[in-house]
């Protein structure tokens, strides 16, 4: 879904972040932002009020292979977790990297899922380097064979590495010092502070 977004013209230019912070925003089932936090606005240099009511997508670089967001947004349709390592696109049109880990809210009634919190850190440049070339080489079989064939190239290329999806990215989260940083534990601690 594309809400009225205008995106930025990129420029080669990299944020850096503080490894030690999180940006969280929440969003609704269908991915339109209903709420960030500080740390968020700061790095993608939108107001509160240009963010709230936009696609997540506001944010996507095209340098993102269209495959990962397919990949990560079935999962959390579905009800189950998963990290993902994106390229963001920041209202000037620099970038920043990004792990993202997800908590899947859901109705205590009914069980039926009614938003999505996203917790990001930075990666470390390892994890960037990994992903980069891989990206690049998903995004040139996109613009041939669009995403079925993104797909099929990225099942190769798990293949090769003896890896799922998740073992990858699990692998690039251990090379970062990130493992632990999404337990559910360090999210409640920081859940409590999501205004800031």
């Amino acid at each position: 879904m594309e809400l009225n977004i205008h995106r930025p013209t990129p420029v080669n230019i990299e944020l850096a972040l503080d490894p030690n912070r999180y940006f969280i925003s929440k969003t609704d089932t269908k991915g339109i932002i209903t709420s960030v936090n500080e740390y968020f606005m700061k790095i993608a240099g939108y107001t509160r009020e240009e963010l709230i009511g936009k696609p997540h997508s506001i944010i996507r670089h095209p340098d993102m292979p269209k495959i990962i967001y397919k990949i990560l947004w079935d999962k959390i349709q579905s009800g189950q977790n998963i990290a993902a390592i994106c390229k963001n696109l920041a209202k000037d049109g620099k970038y920043y990297w990004v792990v993202t880990d997800f908590e899947i809210n859901k109705d205590p009634n009914t069980g039926e899922i009614i938003e999505y919190t996203a917790y990001r850190r930075a990666p470390s440049r390892e994890t960037i380097e990994t992903v980069i070339p891989i990206y690049k080489e998903l995004i040139e079989a996109e613009k041939i064979g669009g995403m079925e064939a993104s797909e099929k190239h990225l099942q190769r290329i798990l293949k090769n590495m003896g890896m799922s999806y998740d073992d990858f990215i699990n692998n690039e989260l251990k090379k970062s010092g990130l493992a632990d940083a999404f337990k559910g534990a360090m999210k409640s601690a920081w859940g409590k502070f999501f205004g800031k």
